[in-house]
């Protein structure tokens, strides 16, 4: 097998292309044979040594992949060779084969391509998560989408419309904004045109007619975290989701009792952990709603899985709409 090889955290330019011996699982686990693996911004934070889980090294980067079971360890019995999986493992997805847990591996109906396994778990589990477990979404609700046209945002656009809520997304760029109005987003905010403070906060009361959003999610934060949140509605939920921006905001308790509205925090991960019945009930609800077509990954594009290092960089230059995966021949 192959892998991206981890043996110094310092960074994407570190990583070494390398053959290794192919691993056979143990008790609980399985083989994976990798079809295609994408790209999360945890991926970068993790080889960078600033993600909040530090595995031992060497590691293999690749938190999400797809494809088929290849071996099964002892006790394995919901799994067998030659089933078509999708799993969230943390690590070992930049390969050409992975030991994955087999607890993690999510089996995939007919039907369901590789490509859009490798991108589906971890941005649509967050955002069902998100907004139908935490804040309680109902419909005919307003949502503003903050960071809309990355992999959590059009996931949660889809998401939100399923729940039959209004959506008002706000991105970068004019092709990100019209991206969020192809797959489902009432209105879009472009940022660039609408900087903060104040202009920003106008946008989107001009977007919900003066009442303000009552959900707002994001996956952002930085310098848009305030202004939004001085936005929300009467009983308001702001979704603290993640710091794509970097710098974690800091927001004045004072509003939240002005609006009556609700911090919300969204752990997936630990949901998951601490709840793993409503877990496989959201994933299996998550599947339904793909085979019906009211959900599917947004993708950017698929590269080679020997480009590792391109798609970083494309990732890094917050170009990327949607998801970028990785594939193996």
């Amino acid at each position: 097998m192959h892998a991206w090889l981890c043996e110094n955290p310092v960074g994407v330019d570190a990583l070494q292309w390398k053959e290794l011996p192919t691993p056979q699982p143990k008790a609980g686990e399985v083989l994976v044979e990798i079809k295609a693996a994408s790209l999360n911004f945890p991926d970068l934070l993790i080889v960078q040594n600033k993600y909040q889980h530090k595995p031992p090294l060497p590691f293999v980067p690749g938190s999400e992949f797809a494809g088929v079971v290849a071996a099964v360890g002892e006790a394995v019995t919901q799994l067998k060779v030659g089933q078509n999986v999708a799993c969230l493992a943390g690590t070992g997805g930049f390969a050409t084969h992975t030991i994955a847990p087999a607890a993690l591996c999510m089996p995939l109906p007919a039907g369901f391509p590789f490509v859009d396994a490798a991108a589906f778990i971890m941005i649509y589990a967050t955002s069902h998560h998100a907004l139908i477990d935490r804040a309680q979404l109902k419909a005919r609700e307003t949502v503003l989408m903050l960071g809309a046209a990355g992999g959590v945002g059009t996931a949660a656009i889809q998401i939100a419309k399923a729940a039959g809520a209004r959506v008002i997304a706000a991105a970068s760029t004019d092709e990100k904004c019209a991206l969020c109005r192809s797959i489902g987003a009432d209105a879009t905010i472009n940022y660039t045109q609408h900087p903060v403070p104040n202009s920003f906060r106008e946008a989107v009361k001009a977007a919900t007619d003066g009442k303000g959003p009552d959900v707002i999610y994001d996956p952002v934060g930085g310098d848009f975290a305030e202004p939004a949140f001085r936005s929300i509605a009467w009983r308001g939920r702001y979704l603290v989701v993640g710091f794509a921006a970097g710098p974690i905001p800091s927001l004045p308790l004072n509003l939240a009792l002005l609006k009556g509205a609700s911090i919300v925090g969204v752990f997936w991960g630990d949901f998951a952990r601490r709840e793993p019945k409503a877990n496989a009930a959201m994933m299996q609800e998550l599947a339904q709603w793909y085979a019906r077509g009211l959900v599917k990954p947004v993708i950017d594009r698929t590269m080679p899985m020997g480009e590792l290092k391109a798609a970083y960089a494309h990732m890094g230059s917050r170009a990327v709409k949607g998801k970028l995966v990785l594939v193996n021949p």
